[in-house]
C-alpha cells in the first residue's frame, strides 16, 4: 500500500479522498491555487504544495506543476479526484513516465472513452444498445443539419469531448439548428479546447439512470444503478439509489450492460456507464441505450456508497496498489435508499445563473452526511465550479429516505451567499418526484411553481424584527429604566420587495409588536424571545442584514425610517452583468433596433455560456464593453432607449 499520496484536485473531493486515505494510514498532500491557499481542503491534508494562480490552466490544470509537486512531496501516487485532469490520458502518461501511479484507469481505458462518438462505436462492438444518432467525422454544417433532419427532431447536440452538460443543446426543429450548432460549439471548444459535435435522437420521457462499476483490469463488478434524472441545463441537481421504479429485470439487464462495457476496455478502478431509457411506457430492459462513460469517481458516488456500505475511494487505492477487487459479483449488496442533493452558489430564480460572495455562515444538520470543503467566512470564487456541498441521506425506504432529505435542507444553515437551498427543498416535496415519475424534463416543466416564492411566514418576520430590536436597543433590551416604562420604537423590516412597518413597545419582559395590522406578543426569558404559540426560527445578523433560516434562509435587512433611499433608475433601460465572467460575444451595436427577447451579449462564466436578451422590443443605445472584456457582477454592459430619437 501507498504510504503517501498527492490529491490533484480541490474542493470537497480533496478533502473527502484525504479523509479515507487517512483513515488507512496514508499520508495526503493536497495542491492549491492563490485563491485555495486558505481552503478547508489544505487544510485536511498532511501537507500542501502551492502549484500556481487562480485560473485553473495555471494551476489545477499544469500537469507539470502538480507532477513536480508529487515527486518534491515524496508522494508514490496521485488521485485526479473529479474534473480538471482526472480523464486526461496524457496526464496519465505523464505520471506513469517518472515512477507515480496514477489512482484511476490507463490512459488507453480514458482513450477509448473519451470520445463519445468512438466509444459508442467501440460499445455497439461490445453488443452494448447505443441511442440512434450520427457520430460520424464530418463536421460541416451541412451534414449535421441534414444528419439531424434524418434521424428526426428533437435531437441533442453534443460535444464529442468532455461532459457536465457543456457544449449540449436541444434542437426541436430545422429553423433553431444553426443557432444552437454553433453556440454547443463555442461552448465546447472553451470547455474542452475540442468543437466536435455528434447528433443524437432526443428521448421524448428520458430518464438518465447510471451503473457504478468497478474494475481491476483483469475482472469488473458492477455496484448497482444510480438514477440522475433531476436535472437542470443538463447538470444533474438530486440523486439516489436505486432508481425508482427499477424491476430485477431491469437492473439485471442494465448491470450485465455495464460490466460488458468495462470489460471491452480492460477496466480498472471507479468508473460509471451513463444510460439514458425511455421510461413512457415504464421501464423496460429493452428501452435503455448506452450514452457515455465517465472513468473515473462521480460527484454522486456517496449514494451508491450508503446503500453498498462501500468505500469507494478506499477500494480505488486498493486497485491502484496492485490489489484485486475486494468482493465478487455475488458479494455486493444494496440495502435501503440513498439521496443526494448538490447545494450550489446559484441564483435558481434567474435560470441558475451562478453566484459568488462570501459564505457569512453555513452549518449542516448532524442528520446528513454533508461532503463540502468550505467554511464559515469563506469565500465563493467565480474561477471554479459552484458547487458549496453535497447533502447525503440514507433510510430503509425512499419515502423515509425523502423525508429525511427534506428534514436535511430545511435545517441547513447559509448566510451572505445566494444559494439553490430553496429550490432544492422544493423539489424534495415535489409530488411528481415523491412519487417516483421522474424523467430529465421536471425540473423545467416545473420551474415556475420550483422557483415561486413563498410569503415570509409570520416568525420569520417576528424573529427578523426581534432581531433588530436587539441590535438597536443593546446590550440590553430590558435594562435600566425600560423595565418600569415602555420602551417604544418604530423601524422598517424590507424583504425582497416588501416593506414592513414594525412598532414595537417593551416593557419588562414583554414585547408587543405591530406589523400590517398583525400585534404579536413576545417575552424575554432571559437570553432570547420567545412566543407562546409560534417557534422562532434560528438566524444570523451582520449590520443590518439579518438571514432567517426558514424557506433555504430568508434575508431581511432593518431601515431606519430617518435613513430610506429610493432607487431613482430605471433598471430596464440597462443591460448588466448578472455574475462576473468573460464577454464571449458582442450580438448588437449602436443604434440599431432589436426585439424582444433579441439575443444581445454573450457572457461565459464558470465554462457555461450565458445569453443576455433584450427585455423588451427597443434601440442599442450605446454598447459599454467589448468582446473578450472581464466583467464584475452588476456591471453595464448596454444600455437602451425606447425611442430611436434618444440613442
Amino acid at each position: 500500500m501507498f504510504e503517501k499520496i498527492l490529491i490533484a484536485n480541490r474542493g470537497e473531493i480533496s478533502a473527502r479522498v484525504a479523509r479515507t486515505a487517512q483513515k488507512m494510514g496514508i499520508a495526503t498532500v493536497a495542491v492549491y491555487s492563490d485563491v485555495d491557499r486558505d481552503s478547508l481542503h489544505v487544510a485536511c491534508a498532511d501537507e500542501a504544495v502551492h502549484i500556481g494562480a487562480a485560473s485553473p490552466a495555471q494551476s489545477y490544470l499544469n500537469s507539470a506543476r502538480i507532477i513536480q509537486a508529487a515527486i518534491d512531496s515524496g508522494a508514490q501516487a496521485i488521485h485526479p479526484g473529479y474534473g480538471f485532469l482526472s480523464e486526461n490520458p496524457e496526464f496519465v502518461e505523464a505520471v506513469e513516465a517518472v515512477g507515480l501511479t496514477f489512482i484511476g484507469p490507463s490512459a488507453a481505458s480514458i482513450r477509448a472513452m473519451g470520445l463519445k462518438d468512438a466509444a459508442k462505436a467501440l460499445m455497439q462492438q461490445a453488443g452494448v444498445p447505443v441511442v440512434p444518432g450520427y457520430y460520424g467525422a464530418d463536421q460541416s454544417d451541412g451534414c449535421l443539419a441534414e444528419q439531424a433532419q434524418q434521424i428526426g427532431y428533437p435531437v441533442l447536440i453534443k460535444a464529442v469531448a468532455g461532459g457536465g452538460g457543456k457544449g449540449m443543446r436541444l434542437v426541436e426543429s430545422a429553423e433553431e439548428f444553426t443557432n444552437a450548432l454553433q453556440s454547443a460549439r463555442a461552448e465546447a471548444k472553451t470547455a474542452f479546447g475540442n468543437d466536435a459535435v455528434l447528433i443524437e435522437k432526443y428521448i421524448t420521457c428520458p430518464r438518465h439512470i447510471e451503473v457504478q462499476v468497478f474494475g481491476d483490469g483483469r475482472d469488473v463488478i458492477h455496484l448497482f444503478e444510480r438514477d440522475c434524472s433531476l436535472q437542470r441545463r443538463h447538470q444533474k441537481v438530486i440523486e439516489e439509489a436505486p432508481a425508482p421504479g427499477m424491476g430485477e429485470d431491469m437492473r439485471s439487464a442494465m448491470g450485465a450492460a455495464a460490466v460488458r462495457a468495462a470489460k471491452a476496455i480492460a477496466y480498472k478502478g471507479a468508473g460509471t456507464i451513463e444510460f439514458i431509457a425511455d421510461a413512457s411506457g415504464g421501464l423496460r430492459p429493452d428501452r435503455f441505450w448506452f450514452m457515455e462513460m465517465n472513468t473515473r469517481l462521480q460527484v454522486e458516488h456517496p449514494v451508491t456508497e450508503a446503500v453498498t456500505s462501500i468505500d469507494l475511494v478506499e477500494w480505488q487505492l486498493r486497485v491502484a496498489a496492485g490489489e484485486l477487487l475486494p468482493r465478487a459479483q455475488n458479494e455486493v449488496y444494496s440495502n435501503g435508499h440513498a439521496v443526494e442533493a448538490r447545494l450550489y452558489a446559484e441564483d435558481a430564480e434567474k435560470g441558475f445563473l451562478p453566484a459568488t460572495g462570501r459564505l457569512d455562515h453555513i452549518a449542516f444538520p448532524p442528520s446528513c452526511r454533508a461532503d463540502s470543503a468550505v467554511r464559515s467566512g469563506d469565500d465563493i470564487s467565480p474561477f471554479y465550479d459552484p458547487m458549496i456541498a453535497k447533502l447525503i441521506v440514507h433510510a430503509q425506504s425512499r419515502e423515509q429516505a425523502l423525508d429525511k432529505l427534506t428534514h436535511a435542507l430545511q435545517s441547513t444553515q447559509v448566510a451572505g451567499a445566494v444559494t439553490n437551498l430553496g429550490f432544492l427543498t422544493a423539489l424534495s416535496e415535489n409530488p411528481a418526484f415523491r412519487s417516483g415519475d421522474v424523467d430529465t424534463g421536471l425540473i423545467a416543466r416545473d420551474f415556475e411553481a420550483l422557483v415561486a416564492q413563498k410569503p415570509a411566514p409570520q416568525n420569520a418576520i417576528i424573529a427578523a424584527a426581534l432581531a433588530v430590536l436587539d441590535a438597536q436597543f443593546q446590550p440590553n433590551p430590558l435594562s435600566g429604566f425600560t423595565l418600569w416604562s415602555p420602551l417604544q420604537s418604530r423601524f422598517g423590516l424590507s424583504h425582497k420587495d416588501k416593506l414592513y412597518e414594525v412598532a414595537v413597545a417593551v416593557l419588562g419582559d414583554c414585547c408587543h409588536l405591530e406589523y400590517d395590522g398583525n400585534t404579536v406578543e413576545a417575552h424575554y426569558d432571559g437570553q432570547k424571545w420567545q412566543l407562546k404559540d409560534q417557534h422562532l426560527p434560528p438566524l444570523y445578523q451582520k449590520g443590518s442584514e439579518i438571514t432567517v433560516f426558514v424557506n433555504g434562509g430568508l434575508l431581511f435587512e432593518g431601515i431606519d425610517p430617518l435613513n430610506r433611499t429610493s432607487d431613482a433608475f430605471d433598471q430596464a433601460a440597462q443591460i448588466n452583468a448578472p455574475m462576473p465572467g468573460l464577454v464571449r460575444e458582442i450580438l448588437v451595436q449602436s443604434g440599431q433596433k432589436v426585439a424582444k427577447g433579441a439575443r444581445l451579449v454573450v457572457l461565459e462564466a464558470m465554462k457555461m455560456e450565458h445569453v443576455l436578451v433584450a427585455p423588451r422590443d427597443c434601440h442599442i443605445k450605446d454598447v459599454l464593453v467589448q468582446s473578450g472584456a472581464q466583467v464584475a457582477a452588476d456591471d453595464p454592459l448596454i444600455t437602451l432607449a425606447d425611442d430611436p430619437d434618444n440613442h
